[in-house]
């Protein structure tokens, strides 16, 4: 089973502090590898990292500041490594009629999940295809999939993500840098949970669509993200991978 290790391999995940990126930060490591997480919050990072031991590196970075991307990959490459993975995880959501979402709070969004992951991917992506070897890791979202009202922003900027996963992959495949997306589902995490708590009908509907029937789990994301980090699936790139049990299917 060694195709499945991530022994060796350096990996940057962004927003990797908390929740979703906590997760994949966790299974990295089980698999073997050293990972640099990132974001605003450096009490965040700092506690992350000193509960995950030395294997974990922190940068502070706001996703949002373009013109610090490609200053933040020379330095974490000058200092730790080359990159082996890259898990474009950090975002931020908003829940509104889209009647009442402003223009500013719709760039807002868009900043954080659309452009910040196009510049570092552009500008690790420049490093992976000098070496010929890669995997970026795209988190999209059911929003991508299928109609979700009061997301409006948030249903743009990751059906964007959805379209960088294809065209970045369709210009680095030559190079063997392969570029997929992980669209989880309705994940178990407090922020979930109380969003759903407060809508019970759409907690209700949600709910019924999944074929597993119960919610996702943090670490279903975290070993899908192995995978596809992974030499076991070397030959799998510009994929959308739903991580929903069923949810996108469900009727």
């Amino acid at each position: 089973m060694n195709k499945f290790s991530l022994e060796g391999k350096i990996a940057l995940v962004t927003g990797g502090g908390s929740g979703i990126g906590l997760a994949i930060t966790t299974c990295f490591i089980e698999a073997g590898a050293k990972v640099i997480i990132t974001g605003r919050r450096e009490d965040v990072l700092k506690e992350t990292a000193s509960q995950l031991g030395d294997r974990v590196s922190y940068f502070v970075n706001d996703i949002t500041d373009l013109e610090s991307l490609p200053t933040l990959v020379n330095k974490i490459e000058s200092e730790i490594g080359p990159l082996d993975i890259l898990v474009n995880n950090a975002g931020v959501n908003q829940k509104k009629p889209a009647v009442y979402v402003t223009n500013d709070e719709f760039d807002r969004i868009i900043q954080t999940n659309l452009y910040g992951v196009f510049a570092l991917t552009r500008e690790v992506g420049k490093s992976m295809i000098a070496r010929k070897s890669g995997s970026i890791i795209m988190i999209s979202s059911m929003s991508a999939y299928y109609g979700i009202d009061r997301v409006v922003s948030y249903t743009a900027s990751k059906t964007g993500v959805e379209g960088l996963v294809m065209a970045f992959s369709s210009e680095f495949g030559k190079d063997n840098v392969r570029v997929n997306a992980i669209a989880p589902g309705f994940i178990e995490t407090n922020m979930m949970l109380t969003a759903m708590n407060s809508d019970p009908a759409r907690k209700d509907k949600a709910f019924d669509k999944i074929h597993l029937n119960r919610w996702g789990k943090i670490e279903d994301i975290g070993n899908t993200a192995v995978f596809l980090a992974s030499d076991a699936s070397s030959y799998i790139t510009s994929v959308s991978l739903p991580v929903d049990g069923g949810n996108s299917k469900g009727f």
